[in-house]
């Protein structure tokens, strides 16, 4: 942080340890975690988070402490832990630092769309990591390994001696150093995300098994490596055989407090910057993620609004999250949602929690085939949080409570998957729809409107404001009318009314609207509606405008239910 009375800047848009450090940025400390993961003493250790938690900062983190650092560009990375909890831990821990060569990879820029550009990126992340480590070359005495060393790092080498390059990097590594290779990589899962989207999964999982199952199993050369990503992908699709694999996933109390903010890490930042007076706003929106038995904050959001309050503290909180995680497999996935888990989906955005069986390893294969694994990306990403005990079924699956975490999540819910369902609507053929509307036809009208709030998500079922919204964009889609809302017209305001352009060549309706509070209320509902347009006089204004031909209609909901009562005389 600063050294003067200057507040340290918040590193917006920064996610390399070092660059924190040097340049004096905002840093919550989470050095513990080299403590742990030196306790835990897995060779092997994936960690899943929900994007945009600090997995990138706490990568490069490892990088800068295990790090033997004087063939690499000869920085000491020491002093980057000065005053960091780490320094204090004790002996033990501080004897591995600067100690090992590392193998630094992050497989985010693999988000392509076919295979042949998402290897490219892959192998040229490879290439980079050979250039960097260039200087084994003066101790490679056998003539076979300098060769295959310099194919690699040039990108001369096959996919089938790229699929083995980490494994011989680590020979090369610790036949130099004398000490074996930390292997650090970030985003695992994003290849396998874009190839079954590509269509080439099966392609990306006959090349990154090998790759992992070389450099992670059996690897004489290899000291620790940890793997970050958002989601877990199936042990038997790439890491098949890899008995020493130690999951850390979001339902597991280890380095629980290590990804996002803690309570008395956002506490201590808020009174940094004086903003004590934004605590509650704060929790509000950004917290209530629960990783093990610890809640925390979205790091990402959290510090986007404090940034935003130190240049005006007036400003209002913002769902700086939505934008940024990855949400074309949920999109996949609610396209495909049935009427039950459109119904789970609209209690969750009401503020309520549904019971749903969890299963931690994922294969991207059986999307297709189940489209209830929603429930496993919602929570996995974040966009869910467990609430309560978890339990285990009489089939031994487990049973966990979830819930929407805070209002940034809440938002996201209704307005990027709400807007989802809109679109689907809106690729409906909607002829039938607005023909029965024009001549009157209220039975076929009354069909197709059901179909439509079948197909629709609400939050708000008890609210009328749901359906006039429904009804307005669902109308406005027909070419050459126009629509009203809520008009001054006769003796009050309607609800509705569709207006042809040229009123000699089309019709004026008029919609009332009214929610039941009962199925067997609906008739009494449109009689109601019917008598408010003829009471109000509503059709006096298109009478005026020229309308000759005004159709009246009666319209009550109750729940995903329509009644519909036309008076047209």
């Amino acid at each position: 942080m600063a050294s003067d009375n200057r507040k340290a800047p918040l590193p917006i848009g920064h996610s390399f340890f070092d660059r924190v450090i040097e340049d004096e940025f905002y840093y919550v400390d989470k050095t513990l975690f080299i403590r742990d993961l030196l306790d835990k003493s897995a060779l092997v250790t994936l960690c899943t988070r929900p994007r945009r938690f600090g997995k990138t900062l706490n990568q490069t983190m490892l990088k800068c402490f295990f790090e033997d650092t004087a063939q690499v560009g000869g920085k000491d990375t020491k002093a980057l832990f000065k005053g960091l909890k780490i320094e204090n831990a004790g002996e033990r821990y501080l004897r591995h630092q600067g100690k090992y060569p590392v193998v630094f990879l992050s497989f985010k820029g693999a988000k392509r769309s076919t295979f042949e550009d998402s290897y490219f990126n892959l192998k040229y992340e490879i290439m980079e990591e050979f250039k960097r480590h260039h200087y084994v070359l003066d101790k490679l005495s056998n003539d076979g390994d300098r060769e295959m060393f310099k194919k690699l790092a040039f990108g001369k080498g096959t996919l089938e001696e790229y699929a083995v390059s980490l494994r011989f990097l680590c020979k090369c590594l610790a036949n130099y150093h004398n000490h074996k290779t930390v292997i650090l990589i970030d985003e695992y899962d994003v290849p396998f995300e874009s190839a079954w989207f590509g269509g080439f999964y099966q392609d990306m999982i006959q090349f990154i098994r090998p790759l992992f199952e070389a450099a992670l199993k059996d690897n004489p050369f290899l000291q620790i490596a940890v793997i970050t990503g958002c989601l877990r992908i199936s042990k038997e699709s790439i890491f098949t055989g890899l008995n020493n694999l130690d999951i850390i996933s979001i339902r597991s109390v280890h380095y629980d407090e290590h990804f996002g903010f803690t309570q008395d890490e956002m506490d201590r930042m808020l009174q940094y910057y004086d903003l004590e007076s934004k605590t509650q706003i704060v929790k509000d929106w950004y917290d209530g993620y629960l990783f093990g038995n610890k809640e925390v904050y979205n790091p990402w959001s959290s510090i986007r609004v404090i940034n935003n309050w130190n240049v005006d503290r007036n400003c209002l909180p913002e769902p700086f999250w939505a934008n940024t995680s990855s949400n074309d497999i949920v999109r996949k996935l609610i396209d495909r949602a049935d009427s039950f888990m459109k119904e789970d989906l609209e209690k969750l955005m009401s503020g309520a929690s549904i019971s749903k069986k969890i299963h931690e390893d994922i294969t991207y294969d059986e999307i297709d085939k189940n489209p209830k694994i929603l429930w496993n990306f919602l929570f996995f990403t974040g966009y869910l949080k467990k609430i309560g005990e978890e339990k285990v079924n009489d089939m031994g699956e487990i049973i966990l409570e979830l819930t929407i975490p805070n209002i940034e999540l809440k938002y996201i819910y209704k307005t990027k998957i709400s807007e989802w369902f809109e679109e689907r609507i809106s690729a409906k053929n909607l002829d039938r729809f607005f023909n029965a509307i024009l001549n009157g036809d209220t039975e076929t009208f009354q069909a197709e409107l059901s179909m439509l709030l079948a197909e629709s998500i609400s939050y708000m079922d008890s609210a009328e404001n749901f359906y006039h919204g429904f009804m307005t964009g669902v109308l406005s889609r027909l070419d050459g009318y126009r629509i009203k809302s809520n008009r001054e017209s006769g003796k009050g305001r309607n609800d509705l009314v569709m207006y042809a352009l040229n009123c000699m060549a089309g019709k004026a309706v008029i919609f009332e609207l009214k929610q039941a509070k009962s199925f067997r209320e609906m008739p009494d509902a449109c009689l109601s509606a019917l008598k408010q347009i003829e009471d109000m006089d509503y059709a006096a204004e298109w009478s005026y405008e020229g309308y000759d031909n005004i159709l009246k209609y009666g319209i009550a909901f109750y729940r995903k239910s329509c009644m519909i009562m036309s008076n047209t005389k």
